[in-house]
């Protein structure tokens, strides 16, 4: 019996518990990526998938040649990049103030008012948004009125798209993606801030000196995880938030395909733009693990 085998065997248990998520991977992952062809055909629904003509990278030609082509893939880009540098610095921040609360029952009430927001749905969010920004009755709105500002319909303005986006993002994951760094400062040993006590470093450099050394491995996986999701920009929240005086800063990849693919029927296009969209995200994680491998101890591979 070979050493593979015996493993097994000897950890049928745990196998066992993993069964379920692996036969969700390769019914719902593996096994739709057969479907990836019809990106090289000119899908039929009559021919179907195995029946269509093959038109090699037509689609993908077409799509580079488009005058919306630069528009979409800048829009996606800024849009991820924005969330990227704003909404991934938040959760450490948040983690290391938490951290440094000694207050029980207040360090509890900001974590429980943090993280709730994370369980509002899409559509719910989008909608607080919408009657925070309301220029009639919005609480935004109000605020200026106090301090003397002209009302403005915020999401009218294409250039307040991203920014809304990006900071209610801030706002309802901050709390959620901060449980996995409060989880790693956990297991710091308490016998370095002993030592750091002994030697009068402050709160400001314990923190930098030990807690930010402590959550840079799990800070690093994370950026990289990120960085390969930088042109999948969510469709809900995008799409919902969306307008017809707003959508030449707010058409991203995503909305985009759902449009020429569900609502145009164009089927082979739009997810030879897919398939397009996450080759880049591939050669984004590729490339940002490489970096991180060089120049750091800890990558995904």
């Amino acid at each position: 019996m070979s050493i593979a085998l015996k493993m097994v065997k000897k950890n049928w248990q745990l196998y066992l518990i993993i069964l379920p998520s692996l036969i969700y991977l390769i019914i719902f992952k593996y096994i739709p990526m057969v479907g990836v062809q019809i990106a090289f055909k000119n899908f039929m629904v009559t021919k179907g998938i195995w029946g269509s003509d093959w038109i090699g990278f037509k689609h993908f030609v077409d799509f580079f040649h488009l005058p919306i082509f630069w528009r979409v893939i800048k829009n996606t880009a800024l849009l991820s990049l924005y969330s990227l540098l704003v909404g991934f610095p938040a959760p450490i921040i948040l983690a290391l103030a938490l951290n440094e609360l000694k207050n029980g029952i207040f360090k509890r009430t900001v974590q429980l008012v943090t993280f709730a927001p994370y369980f509002i749905s899409t559509v719910i969010m989008v909608s607080i948004i919408m009657l925070f920004l309301s220029p009639q009755l919005g609480f935004v709105h109000l605020l200026a009125d106090k301090f003397g500002f002209p009302a403005e319909n915020i999401m009218s303005k294409p250039a307040y798209f991203k920014t809304v986006y990006v900071l209610s993002d801030v706002w309802q994951f901050t709390g959620y993606a901060s449980v996995i760094y409060i989880a790693a400062l956990a297991g710091v040993d308490p016998h370095l801030y002993e030592a750091a006590k002994v030697d009068g470093a402050s709160r400001f450099q314990r923190m930098i000196n030990i807690d930010l050394p402590s959550l840079m491995p799990t800070a690093v996986i994370l950026l990289i995880l990120n960085a390969g999701q930088i042109m999948n920009v969510g469709f809900e929240k995008v799409y919902l938030m969306q307008n017809a005086i707003n959508v030449g800063a707010s058409e991203v990849i995503s909305t985009y395909v759902y449009k020429m693919g569900l609502v145009g029927a164009n089927f082979s296009f739009s997810a030879a733009v897919g398939l397009f969209n996450s080759v880049v995200n591939l050669l984004l994680l590729i490339v940002v693990n490489y970096v991180a491998r060089k120049n750091s101890e800890t990558s995904l591979w």
